[in-house]
């Protein structure tokens, strides 16, 4: 593949995303701009009118997905999408969802400078909830899009202070008409994203060719006990903390011995933990945490959920406590388009990066995309592999190259009309 010569801004594409970053910003460097909060709001007015600074045109659809559409000299070839995200975790950093999309627009603004007409329309989408954090699950205005979750689902959706998705949409003014569905015409979608692990930076690599991405379980865990006086003695307690914690202990030793035939291992999560009455001198009676189990061996994956559900029932009968493991979400093994992760690397080739072929073991909007559509993600290095922190950080030059790989990439799928 030929590199381009697209006059690419390495310091308009940061500035942007330090412009960005001032709406939300928190006090250790990191952004507070979760979605469907007035944050969102302005970040999403900011992002319009630079986009309409150049001409294109926006589309907003009923689950709030952003749209800017750029023609193509053909229009009867499928677009060719670019797109991430805006809105970020409650201390997120400045990188996670706005590289991908402000990546995309350096693109679309190198391409109006130059005047130069690509053959297929292009796109570049800011998709609605990606991170998930004010609206679980994540990933809504894509798997909506993409026919993977139901729309009346999404926007019936809770926030832990109680507001519903579909009245704070409205509410904040990012509620269009079109139909999320259309976006299953896509021709070919991509997407730049920061590693959010730290295997680029120890190899010191530039660009990570994403081929696949990993099968997930999530899981709502709830152990009921008795509740009983902190001075009663141990032995006779139902103690559900206690039950929770020997099970909590448990799933590190499963996820590490779950070994794929490439030898990597699983991977299990506990980052909500509740428990009732909350009182210091009361054991508690109920507990509840979530759990997330990763592998990229689908087998290792049921393999591990056997071993949660036995692990589960055996503290049951030992401490005499109920425990119910119940499955909140699934994904499956999802490899993206093989002819598009080609195009990825060839574009790293061409441009001189140090590359390497890897699996995502976090989902992005292009892993829900890549079910439906052909699609293809391409990761850049970030420090210590810091992410959902205030503390992640990148260079400009590892901005530049992921977006030269994507300006590539994009380029030889959409194609440039010639005269």
């Amino acid at each position: 593949m030929d590199r381009t010569n697209l006059p690419l801004s390495q310091d308009r594409l940061w500035d942007s995303l330090m412009a960005l970053a001032r709406i939300g910003a928190l006090p250790n460097g990191g952004n507070d701009r979760q979605t469907l909060t007035d944050r969102d709001a302005e970040g999403r007015a900011l992002f319009q009118r630079w986009g309409e600074a150049i001409g294109l045109t926006l589309t907003v659809d009923r689950i709030g997905n952003m749209v800017f559409h750029r023609p193509g000299r053909d229009p009867g070839r499928k677009p060719v999408a670019i797109g991430s995200h805006l809105d970020t975790q409650p201390t997120g950093g400045k990188f996670d969802g706005p590289l991908g999309v402000l990546a995309g627009l350096e693109i679309l603004r190198a391409l109006h400078e130059a005047g130069i007409e690509t053959e297929a329309p292009l796109l570049l989408i800011n998709w609605c909830n990606e991170e998930g954090s004010r609206f679980a699950p994540p990933m809504s205005g894509s798997g909506v899009a993409m026919g993977i979750v139901p729309e009346a689902d999404v926007m019936a959706t809770r926030d832990l202070a109680g507001h519903v998705f579909g009245e704070e949409l409205r509410r904040i003014g990012w509620q269009g008409e079109a139909d999320p569905a259309t976006l299953r015409g896509i021709g070919a979608y991509f997407e730049l994203h920061i590693e959010q692990g730290k295997r680029l930076e120890d190899a010191g690599l530039t660009i990570g060719v994403v081929d696949r991405a990993l099968a997930q379980i999530w899981y709502e865990i709830t152990v009921l006990g008795e509740e009983a006086h902190a001075g009663s003695p141990m032995a006779g307690r139902r103690d559900a903390m206690m039950a929770a914690a020997a099970l909590i202990g448990a799933l590190e030793d499963i996820a590490r011995a779950a070994i794929g035939p490439e030898g990597e291992r699983g991977r299990a999560t506990v980052g909500v933990l509740t428990a009732e009455p909350a009182s210091r001198n009361i054991t508690p009676g109920r507990v509840w945490f979530s759990l997330d189990t990763r592998h990229g061996d689908p087998g290792q994956l049921e393999a591990m959920r056997e071993q949660i559900l036995a692990r589960a029932d055996a503290l049951s009968t030992a401490r005499n406590v109920t425990i119910r493991v119940e499955e909140f979400w699934r994904a499956p093994l999802t490899p993206f388009d093989p002819v598009l992760v080609d195009r990825v690397q060839a574009a790293a080739e061409a441009r001189g990066h140090a590359w390497s072929r890897m699996p995502t073991a976090i989902y992005h909007d292009a892993v829900y995309c890549a079910r439906m559509v052909p699609a293809a993600l391409v990761f850049c290095p970030c420090h210590g592999g810091i992410s959902h922190n205030e503390a992640e950080s990148i260079t400009p030059d590892w901005a530049r190259a992921g977006m030269e790989v994507l300006a590539d990439a994009v380029l030889a799928t959409a194609g440039i009309a010639r005269s």
